[in-house]
């Protein structure tokens, strides 16, 4: 129970269906389309499409998205693997002869075939009960309208602007400046987009002339998509990875994602007991960033491509974990982690919706880089993602830039099942942070008890090259601890990414809902 003396948000509790969130109108629309007769798939699909235009420097039909699916009335889980590939005349080779070390994220090199579209057509094809028009209708007049910019929205856009290059200048800036908190802002051109999309479903976007003006724009700063890309991009269902912690199973979405590297964080911290230390004290904390440290080295050496992730096993193996907790001091700390091919942080959104048959989904959709890279289409707007910059150009590694290829991506949607039945459905957004994350709300959660608020406002911390990353909830005293076994601390100027979650109470028939206070958001039920 928080203290109610203090700032801060309770939990949401609902009996039919729930909805979190990172901007209100989001969570409103999922559950204006539950309250519809809509799944929670149709509500996931509304707010999706409705934060392209509330948050647009994070997501975007221009974007990829993964998700994980628990059908009404089964506790199998399902893998939507929306993200989308490199143009079939890219390679890594290319631009090594063009002299790049690394991916240039804000080029034309960087931009991958969107592969959010063809997925969340799918999920309305496969588990939606609303015809798409009536799902996309919310985002279409919010897109025509225009919504009021919500204050870590205009707070980011402001801090991130500088990216927009040509045409994204017009689309997305105010006569050359960002938008202010409350200023409205407007997307005629998604608008039409996402009508032709709710008429002709995928086809309205990958062909006809909302593609030819995607191609026409990409080809007119260097980048080598054709036809065939954007009308090959398809999605794909799968399993999803499966681990344990403290007598609950995380589900995780497979590679590409980076799912398994916070499953290998869990699996180094089960060997340290973390329940019995104070989750915001400095013990805790070099224990966190070391396993961190360790996990994300095996993530940037073995999580790529489905086709070219080979060590999977190896990385979720319980002697893998033993082997390398063993490397950990409790008093020294590691050598800094290596930087990845793209390594600092980024940010995307991230929702959960539970409907009243018992169908739960977890949605992640991101353009990566804040405004993708940059890049818009002409006509439309359309901001394209830069996930190509998570790609290697080390030759032979298993994440290199190869022919539709999909890169190692970052974000990742997660569930928690207990006693054999989903239990919760959650996320954490925020780059490369995101694996991290879910290990720290999973351990909030099984550690140290916390309610489900509680375990996303707690303080978060991250390793970098150079630096352990602290929040502001973390005391002064902790960071001198930290300094004195050999970390580098320093205060964020912005928080750690952002959360949403719902638990599923199925002893008594009970929603509850989480959302971050880093972010806009809420989480609402009825």
């Amino acid at each position: 129970m928080r203290d109610f003396h203090k700032p801060g948000r309770s939990a949401v509790y609902a009996l039919n269906g729930m909805a979190a969130t990172s901007h209100p109108l989001a969570a409103r629309v999922a559950i204006d389309i539950l309250q519809a007769g809509g799944s929670a798939a149709d509500g996931a699909i509304a707010a999706a499409m409705t934060l392209h235009v509330c948050e647009p420097h994070m997501c975007g039909l221009g974007g990829d998205c993964f998700a994980l699916v628990k059908p009404a009335g089964e506790d199998r889980v399902l893998a939507l693997n929306g993200s989308g590939r490199a143009p079939a005349a890219l390679t890594a080779a290319r631009l090594r002869d063009e002299g790049h070390r690394s991916v240039p994220p804000q080029s034309a090199h960087a931009v991958t075939v969107p592969g959010a579209v063809d997925a969340l057509c799918r999920l309305s094809a496969d588990w939606g009960r609303l015809e798409l028009g009536e799902v996309l209708a919310p985002a279409i007049r919010y897109a025509e309208e225009g919504v009021p910019v919500a204050p870590r929205v205009a707070w980011d856009w402001g801090r991130e602007a500088g990216v927009l290059q040509g045409a994204a200048r017009s689309h997305y800036l105010r006569d050359g400046a960002p938008p202010r908190v409350g200023d409205i802002f407007r997307a005629p051109g998604q608008a039409e987009v996402l009508r032709r999309i709710a008429r002709e479903g995928r086809a309205g976007f990958y062909a006809g002339e909302v593609a030819a003006d995607m191609l026409a724009s990409l080809r007119a700063v260097g980048g080598p998509h054709s036809e065939e890309d954007f009308a090959a991009a398809t999605c794909d269902w799968g399993v999803p990875i499966c681990s344990r912690y403290r007598g609950a199973e995380l589900l995780e979405h497979p590679p590409n994602g980076q799912g398994a590297t916070a499953a290998l964080i869990l699996n180094i911290l089960e060997h340290f007991g973390l329940s019995a230390l104070d989750p915001t004290g400095a013990d805790h904390a070099h224990l966190e960033a070391e396993a961190t440290k360790l996990a994300y080295d095996a993530r940037d050496r073995f999580i790529a491509d489905p086709a070219h992730t080979t060590r999977l096993e190896h990385m979720l193996s319980p002697e893998t974990a033993a082997r390398l907790a063993a490397l950990i001091d409790r008093e020294r700390a590691l050598p800094d982690p290596a930087a990845a091919a793209e390594a600092v942080h980024r940010d995307t959104v991230l929702l959960c919706v539970v409907d009243r048959d018992g169908m739960a989904v977890t949605l992640i959709h991101s353009i990566f880089h804040a405004f993708g890279s940059g890049l818009a289409s002409d006509r439309f707007g359309i901001l394209f993602q830069n996930r190509g910059a998570g790609f290697s150009l080390t030759p032979g590694h298993a994440n290199e830039l190869g022919a539709g290829k999909r890169p190692m991506h970052t974000i990742i949607p997660a569930m928690l099942r207990q006693g054999g039945q989903v239990s919760l459905a959650f996320g954490v957004m925020g780059g490369q942070y995101q694996s991290a994350g879910h290990a720290r709300v999973v351990s909030n959660l099984l550690d140290h008890g916390m309610d489900l608020q509680a375990a996303l406002d707690a303080p978060r911390l991250f390793p970098v090259p150079g630096a352990l990353e602290l929040e502001h909830g973390y005391g002064p005293e902790v960071a001198a601890d930290l300094a004195g076994r050999g970390h580098r601390p320093h205060w964020r100027l912005e928080p750690l990414g952002g959360a949403q979650a719902i638990r599923i109470d199925h002893a008594r028939g009970v929603l509850e809902g989480a959302s971050d206070p880093r972010k806009d958001g809420c989480a609402l039920g009825y």
